[in-house]
């Protein structure tokens, strides 16, 4: 029988699959610490792309390499030098460094936490070769020392990873969450055995009946001077217990009563850009608690094991140079790669020590020193030149320009048929990405705002506003004549057909008004209708991109969102071939064409009722057309914001983050949220001594 594979690509395979696997993996691990960080600053799906592929070969392919060397010993080339079946087994623990991974990757998804067991016994499975490795070569390497060494750093870091894992499960994190129990049941306890003992020393003692309830205490956030703004350090400062409170929310925790009223008496007193700088600091808490090391490496055992290993690795390092010079029989490029690795690991867990130090954490825990009042300029240097903590970005998508654009190719109906990646390329093909603007986040922020004074210590006037999708703005007095009409297109339907509805509705009048803004500079315009308008074009455009893009971030009615989505686009390109309107170009001439649609009798076409909604919406003066608009599509993001379910939030943190996060949070920290303990009035018994 002739063998396919010649001799001489055999002799390549066995001389280069070893050392090949352990270049690629390092090459792997020097990708992961430079570029992983970059997850949470970037939406861009090939960088996202890249960097779920090196996170899963890095596994793979470390595995490989620990297998291939396990089964060389005995079995190797015989043109190697004598020693190098030892080199291979010293190489060996640099595979469990590779596995245990950068600080700043330990999960591309939540779910991966979940599998922190199995990542426990993935060790054992790789410890046992490697201690098998070690056996075969005891009585005859010189470097069974330095070997020995970076085992034991190695397995440090695979189990930091793992216990990373472990504290970023959903279980470990609610129960990391927890706040304090209630003192009651204890004082309770301690009265009756207070009572008891009195009665039975025959002393006089009865129990009365009292209300403990009263006004709840907290603590409020007053300015120093009050016109300052928040400095940096503050900013961290009231950031991270924030974060420690609010985490709770990923696990389905109520926050309570006391820490609402805290949050939103300070919240309240910021200026949005404050707000909006500590909501990205506490955010990136939560990401780096969820997807890194930091919460493991941040510890005092962290502290520890991280000293152990750093210096097991510059131990080796000392003890293998050493070697060579006294023992030198290996092949020059063999002595090459293991300089490399020893280098490149040392170099590593430097990296991963400066970002230690200058990061958030080692900031709240220096400034948490009594004895501090400022912080080192290093530390200070740091704070005011951090790179941005999400991607600033706001990605839109548009039904009309969508309708116009795609075009039914044999290939588009291959892709959706199969379902072979539709979805992912329409994003690549029609998602653009605006940049975030400051100025739309202060009319977000003010909105909710005045909605939280609005509701004050009135939980029944917040839960109205937290379910509200467009009606609570219209029960103000200046809208009662138009309230009537405008209504059913919000209660009448389901939220993702309102959502659709007043999404065309908005196209429609932006494009059919002759001084349409531009959208590139949104802070450009000193028209106030002018400024509104690209508001109401923007939020409109993202809440269509999460709608049918990310329904996970959607509320749990908008379910069939893309058949509607779908039905929709037939309905347009029918229309659009009726009117001969065939070209993206002529976007302005379709919106006109739907808003001349005659309306006058009733059809249950989507594209039908946004253009009796834009027609109704025309009734308006500009000024207030605008203006409820932006309104009301606040609202349907508020909404969209506080239904989503919190993991779908904390999901996004590692793919750039989205604006419905900020709101999710933000409206839980001015206390619109479902997610809070309703104080109780108690009956608090008093025991009483004497007559």
């Amino acid at each position: 029988m002739i063998d396919p594979i010649p001799d001489r690509l055999k002799r390549i395979y066995v001389q280069w699959n070893i050392r090949g696997a352990i270049l690629f993996s390092l090459g792997l691990q020097i990708i992961l610490v430079l570029f992983a960080s970059f997850r949470k600053r970037t939406a861009n799906k090939f960088m996202i792309f890249l960097l779920w592929s090196c996170y899963l070969l890095a596994d793979t392919v470390a595995v490989f390499a620990i297998g291939h060397i396990a089964s060389s010993q005995g079995n190797g080339d015989p043109s190697d030098p004598p020693d190098t079946g030892n080199l291979l087994v010293f190489w060996s623990p640099f595979l469990l460094l590779h596995l245990g991974g950068p600080d700043t990757f330990t999960a591309f998804a939540l779910e991966d936490n979940e599998l922190w067991v199995r990542h426990l016994l993935f060790l054992a499975s790789q410890v046992i070769p490697a201690l098998y490795l070690f056996i075969l070569t005891f009585g005859g390497s010189s470097l069974i020392l330095p070997t020995i060494l970076l085992f034991v750093a190695g397995c440090i870091k695979y189990l930091e990873r793992t216990y990373a894992l472990y504290l970023a499960s959903m279980d470990q994190f609610r129960e990391s969450a927890h706040q304090k129990p209630d003192a009651w049941p204890n004082y309770a306890n301690a009265l009756i055995k207070e009572y008891s003992s009195k009665i039975e020393s025959k002393l006089p003692a009865k129990i009365i009946i009292v209300s403990e309830y009263g006004k709840i205490t907290y603590q409020r956030f007053i300015r120093t001077p009050a016109s300052a703004k928040l400095t940096d350090i503050q900013v961290l400062k009231k950031a991270h217990p924030f974060f420690d409170i609010f985490k709770g929310l990923i696990g389905d925790l109520n926050i309570s009563f006391q820490h609402r009223m805290e949050s939103r008496d300070f919240f309240t007193k910021l200026l949005p850009d404050e707000a909006l700088q500590v909501l990205e600091v506490e955010l990136n808490f939560l990401y780096e608690a969820l997807f890194t090391k930091a919460v493991v490496v941040h510890s005092k055992a962290g502290y520890v094991c991280r000293f152990v290993s750093s210096t097991a690795v510059v131990a080796g390092l000392a003890i293998f140079i050493f070697h060579v010079k006294k023992h030198g029989r290996y092949g020059n490029f063999d002595i090459g790669v293991t300089y490399a690795l020893l280098f490149s690991a040392l170099a590593l867990d430097f990296i991963a020590l400066l970002r230690s130090i200058f990061s958030n954490w080692t900031v709240v825990a220096l400034t948490k020193s009594n004895y501090r009042e400022s912080l080192p300029w290093w530390q200070s240097w740091a704070i005011r030149s951090r790179l941005k903590r999400w991607s600033k970005t706001i990605p839109v998508y548009n039904l009309i320009g969508y309708c116009l654009e795609t075009r039914e190719t044999w290939i588009r109906r291959v892709i959706h048929d199969t379902g072979l990646g539709g979805d992912f390329m329409d994003g690549i093909l029609y998602v653009k990405r605006r940049e975030f603007s400051m100025d739309l986040w202060k009319f977000i922020f003010q909105e909710l705002m005045n909605k939280s004074r609005l509701a004050e210590d009135d939980l029944d006037t917040a839960n109205k506003i937290y379910a509200a999708r467009g009606n609570f703005i219209l029960q103000e007095m200046e809208w009662d004549a138009y309230r009537d009409n405008l209504t059913p297109y919000i209660t009448d339907v389901g939220y993702d057909v309102s959502l659709l509805i007043w999404h065309i509705a908005t196209e429609l009048l932006f494009n059919t008004n002759p001084n349409k803004p531009d959208l590139v500079d949104i802070e450009s315009s000193l028209s106030s209708v002018s400024t509104r308008k690209k508001y109401c074009k923007i939020m409109s455009d993202y809440m269509l991109y999460l709608l049918i893009m990310q329904p996970t971030m959607m509320a749990a009615s908008a379910g069939i969102s893309k058949f509607r989505f779908l039905d929709t686009c037939k309905e347009a390109k029918r229309f659009f071939e009726g009117e001969g309107i065939r070209s993206a170009a002529a976007h302005e001439e379709a919106c006109v064409k739907i808003l001349e649609w005659n309306t006058d009798v009733p059809i249950q076409f989507v594209l039908f009722d946004a253009s009796r909604l834009a027609k109704e919406l025309n009734k308006l003066d500009e000024d207030q057309r605008w203006e409820l608009l932006s309104k009301v599509w606040v609202e349907l993001v508020s909404y969209a914001a506080g239904h989503c379910r919190a993991i779908a939030h904390a999901q996004q943190l590692s793919s750039g983050g989205e604006l419905l996060t900020f709101v999710w949070l933000l409206m839980s920290h001015f206390g619109l949220t479902d997610k809070f303990q309703l104080p109780k009035s108690r009956i608090m018994p008093q025991l009483i001594f004497g007559k």
